[in-house]
């Protein structure tokens, strides 16, 4: 690789232009275009169904698009997967941990699908379970290992290579609090250190907290992008009164409706999108059988607008 191509790789670690894959004449990625700056974490978010692990499964080569183009790390993909791949790390979305090995030894097999001397893997490994809060689990079996330790020895894996490039699916479904704020800890030290991270999750309150940009999918399609702050701003009211209880709908019609800028309902909640929330509260001091949250917008306010509120299976 040349000087200014190794550049810039190094700027732009990811870059689809017009990416596609059709399954059955449907196209689950129709068109899109991403590009990820070197160093930061960028999230991809969309309903189930919405193309996510697609596109990381066509970032990766692991499948081929029927339209545009893949720049992984300076190389064109598929046509230099294995190469590009020598340089990413994974984390998938299912756990892919060899059950018959210890937790040394699945990081040691690891190091030799990327070439690399089992010398240099057995020296990394110690900070690896560092990293990963595995110190003194070196001879545990996979099998003694909690859902948070497992997904904690995933992300160790997948850095065994030290790539360049960490592409994450879904890394902290299914975990208790405690382990996802472990993890979050974990990706923020990797995005200090200058690795880039692609990221798809389900949880807005990640992606608010991880992802300097972010894209939202749905249907394939990309339908907003830029950073947390940028789309909640550009989409969203700034204040949102969540209110709940016996007559709240005899409320909406009367009273809530007028007072806000717009008004949703799920179940038995009314979500509220206002500019300025006092005279909507003030409204509620004849309602004393409701009650309510008064809270900032957030990024999950932004998804369900762009996304809508109906259940994907």
């Amino acid at each position: 690789m040349s000087g200014s191509a190794a550049a810039l790789a190094t700027a732009v670690p990811l870059r689809t232009n017009g990416l596609t894959k059709r399954y059955g004449g449907l196209a689950v990625v129709a068109g899109i275009d991403l590009e990820l700056h070197a160093g930061e974490c960028f999230g991809l978010l969309g309903p189930n169904g919405a193309g996510k692990t697609t596109t990381l499964r066509l970032c990766l080569g692991l499948t081929d698009p029927d339209a545009g183009e893949i720049h992984v790390l300076g190389l064109p993909v598929p046509a230099q997967a294995r190469e590009a791949r020598m340089r990413i790390g994974v984390v998938p979305q299912s756990d892919t941990l060899d059950p018959d090995f210890t937790v040394y030894e699945n990081l040691l097999v690891f190091g030799r699908y990327f070439g690399q001397d089992d010398a240099l893997t057995e020296r990394r490994i110690p900070e690896l379970l560092e990293f990963a809060g595995l110190a003194g689990r070196a001879k545990a079996k996979i099998q003694t290992l909690s859902g948070g330790m497992k997904r904690r020895l995933a992300l160790a894996r997948a850095l065994v290579n030290d790539p360049d490039l960490i592409l994450l699916d879904e890394p902290t479904t299914g975990l208790d609090p405690q382990a996802r704020h472990l993890i979050w800890d974990r990706l923020k030290r990797l995005t200090a250190e200058g690795k880039t991270l692609l990221l798809t999750t389900h949880f807005m309150d990640e992606a608010e907290r991880l992802c300097h940009r972010l894209a939202v999918l749905d249907q394939g399609r990309l339908i907003a992008q830029g950073s947390p702050q940028e789309l909640i701003a550009r989409y969203i009211e700034p204040q949102v009164v969540e209110v709940y209880g016996d007559g709240v709908e005899d409320w909406q019609g009367r009273k809530g409706q007028q007072n806000s800028d717009r008004c949703e309902q799920t179940g038995e909640t009314v979500f509220c999108y206002v500019h300025d929330a006092d005279p909507l509260i003030a409204t509620l001091a004849d309602w004393p059988r409701l009650r309510y949250l008064h809270r900032p917008a957030n990024l999950e306010d932004v998804f369900l607008k762009l996304t809508g509120r109906e259940l994907r299976d």
